[in-house]
């Protein structure tokens, strides 16, 4: 008899533990990382970012669609002094938990530069087109705050005019 109480209590705790894992588990925030850069003059024309150069105050938006094709999601984020955005996906929302997923509906794309001497979008990792998320494994977990982070790009604009370059 009780055996069969502790098996009871035992399953029971193992229910209700597995209940509330799941329901912390709702409150996950999607968040994109990246990087906006000014491509150097040299390799303009190519997609090298060698010699590229943080840009700060960049703005990259972030669009997603659903499985029907409609836009679901879309904000434009600013990056940080060093060219870096943190775009936390606040009101992103899946109808289908795998056509809507982020890494098959969202993309990232250039927006605009805060260099007038570096303000040309290039499509240098598909900054033009729509850079597509990467799942590189990286989450960040704390007593009040969950996030799945994803990675895009890096991106670049490049400067519009070139002069005396000389490509070896």
């Amino acid at each position: 008899m009780a055996k069969t109480q502790l098996t009871i209590l035992f399953f029971s705790l193992l229910l209700a533990f597995a209940f509330v894992s799941t329901s912390a588990y709702k409150n996950i925030n999607i968040v994109v990382e990246g990087m906006v850069y000014c491509q150097s003059c040299i390799y303009n024309g190519t997609h090298s970012l060698t010699d590229a150069k943080p840009i700060p105050a960049s703005e990259v938006s972030v669009t997603c669609k659903d499985h029907e094709n409609k836009t679901s999601f879309y904000n434009v984020f600013e990056s940080d002094t060093g060219g870096y955005f943190y775009a936390q996906l606040e009101g992103f929302k899946m109808s289908h938990y795998f056509l809507d997923h982020p890494l098959h509906s969202c993309k990232v794309k250039l927006v605009s530069s805060s260099l007038t001497d570096c303000n040309v979008a290039t499509n240098v990792n598909y900054g033009l087109d729509g850079a597509a998320l990467r799942y590189e494994n990286k989450k960040l977990w704390g007593k009040n705050y969950a996030a799945i982070i994803y990675a895009a790009g890096p991106l670049a604009f490049r400067p519009a005019h070139c002069s005396n370059v000389i490509k070896t």
